[in-house]
């Protein structure tokens, strides 16, 4: 907190100023708005600020925006957004709702409890992996549900999409001004720049594709909130459309971005994959990295403007700029493909190789849920089909592992290492994908975990009784997978890993 306020915000520190009971007044602030937390109840109240990307400099635009905020904050967190409210009186004299002209306007919130914050749980390690799962089904479903950006309006068009990109470069420059911080910016709108141009078409067609949406624009972790045990989102954009009509993919890179910023990377892996597996928006893969460094270098600029208004050190704008640097040059990608019979663990090892993959560079790519997706079937929905016949017939096999190959075929030339989680009890469809690898030019891994027929039986069943997962697998299928699986060759046992390991290290090495 500064050492001086303005008369105003200082004198809503006493709680006699506000109608509901406040034993006393927290401030919290920000770069662009000031946060009274009275009691039951929060306050926010926006800065007399006009800056390149919002404009809060007259009292009609800051009303405006306060009653913006209101509405697009009700899409997904309505029992915590309760409406605008004037302050009255002088400023050394407020009312928080009182008669006579207003002199400011506040949104008007149900308090929550601060330490349910997503970046709060990141901060004390308590966020985990089922939190995370409901975080990225909660984003895909407001996306799902999100308007879409007309075809004729200006937004997701190539040009709309670089512009706050160029200018936030520009802002930067002004921020960070020592040589070597300017010669990194220099090296970082290259890299941009040049993506821009080679991503020209894919805008395009993500425009066309309907993924430009309005979404919520500012959702790293400290807008993320668990109440009554779920992920909610607030404090949405409300004061720049060009920044809340977005490509989905653009939303999901901030989420994404500060999770690795919260030295989350596994975590930031298992968003991202929960949230494709849910939405089925492969192709985001091919423009997040491009939004999600310029989500690193937003937050980046949002540092330094607050290190200019509270003398703070530099160093946090500095942090982004490195996280940057390291989204720009991912690891070389690699295709990791599973073998194995139903309830042998190939789901379990491809997660934790998810969930340890410290450059958060890896999408997997589940069988079980791309063959019901291509049947017009949600993950969770049964298919009532017997065994090899319905979705599960061999024609419809066929179009699973082509569809999985294509998948895979465009992952990897977006620079993302795959895991392809599917049985591959076939020694063809193996040698298939190993072709794909060789094609590709990227190192091919096998994951088979091993496990005894009882262990098989207990999982199958067991997994039929909680009927959580995507897998129709019954006891009757697995004897079938038993009697039928190709076991792996001498030089396919050369390409194992273990799952326990980093994944670039072949077992036996």
């Amino acid at each position: 907190m500064p050492a001086e306020l303005p008369p105003l915000i200082a004198s809503l520190l006493d709680p006699a100023r506000y109608p509901d009971p406040a034993e006393r007044v927290e401030l919290v602030e920000t770069h662009a708005s000031w946060l009274l937390l009275a009691g039951d109840y929060a306050y926010k109240v926006k800065k007399p600020l006009t800056l390149p990307f919002l404009d809060y400099g007259t009292l009609d635009k800051r009303r405006a925006c306060c009653e913006a905020e209101l509405q697009l904050n009700r899409r997904f967190a309505a029992d915590l957004y309760l409406g605008v409210v004037p302050i009255t009186g002088q400023a050394d004299d407020p009312r928080i709702g009182g008669s006579g002209p207003a002199i400011e306007f506040a949104v008007r919130m149900r308090r929550f409890v601060e330490a349910g914050r997503a970046d709060r749980l990141c901060a004390r390690r308590q966020l985990r992996r089922e939190q995370v799962s409901q975080l990225a089904q909660t984003i895909a479903d407001f996306h799902e549900q999100a308007r879409q950006a007309p075809i004729g309006s200006p937004w997701g068009d190539p040009g709309q999409v670089l512009a706050p990109v160029s200018e936030n470069f520009d802002e930067l420059r002004d921020l960070l001004a020592e040589p070597d911080e300017q010669r990194r910016l220099a090296r970082l709108d290259e890299w941009t720049n040049a993506e821009s141009g080679r991503l020209q078409a894919v805008f395009a067609e993500r425009k066309a594709t309907g993924r430009i949406r309005e979404c919520h624009g500012d959702l790293h972790l400290g807008n993320i909130v668990l109440v009554d045990g779920r992920f909610m989102l607030f404090d949405c954009i409300e004061f720049n459309e060009a920044l809340r009509w977005i490509d989905v993919a653009s939303e999901i890179a901030f989420t994404y971005v500060d999770l690795l910023d919260h030295d989350q990377p596994g975590f930031a892996c298992w968003l991202l994959n929960e949230w494709l597996a849910s939405s089925g928006d492969y192709p985001a893969a091919r423009v997040l990295r491009f939004y999600a460094v310029y989500r690193a270098l937003v937050r980046a600029k949002v540092a330094a403007i607050r290190s200019t208004q509270r003398a703070d050190d530099a160093a946090i704008a500095r942090q982004y700029l490195a996280l940057a640097e390291r989204l720009v040059a991912p690891p070389s990608p690699q295709l990791i493909i599973t073998h194995g019979v139903a309830g042998c663990g190939k789901s379990r090892a491809s997660r934790r190789l998810l969930l340890t993959d410290q450059a958060a560079a890896t999408i997997r790519l589940r069988s079980d849920v791309e063959r019901k997706r291509l049947f017009g079937l949600s993950a969770a929905s049964g298919s009532g089909s017997p065994i090899n016949g319905g979705i599960y017939a061999p024609e419809a096999s066929e179009l699973t592992y082509r569809r999985l190959r294509g998948l895979a075929a465009e992952l990897l030339d977006a620079k993302w290492s795959v895991i392809v989680d599917a049985a591959f009890l076939e020694r063809s469809r193996r040698d298939d994908f190993r072709a794909l690898a060789s094609e590709t030019g990227v190192a091919f891994r096998i994951v088979a975990p091993q496990a005894t027929r009882a262990q098989l039986r207990a999982r199958v069943q067991g997994r039929l009784a909680r009927r959580r997962d995507a897998s129709e697998a019954t006891l009757a299928v697995l004897e079938r997978q038993l009697a039928h699986v190709e076991r792996l060759s001498a030089d396919e046992r050369s390409c194992l890993i273990d799952p326990s390991r980093p994944p670039d290290v072949p077992r036996g090495e």
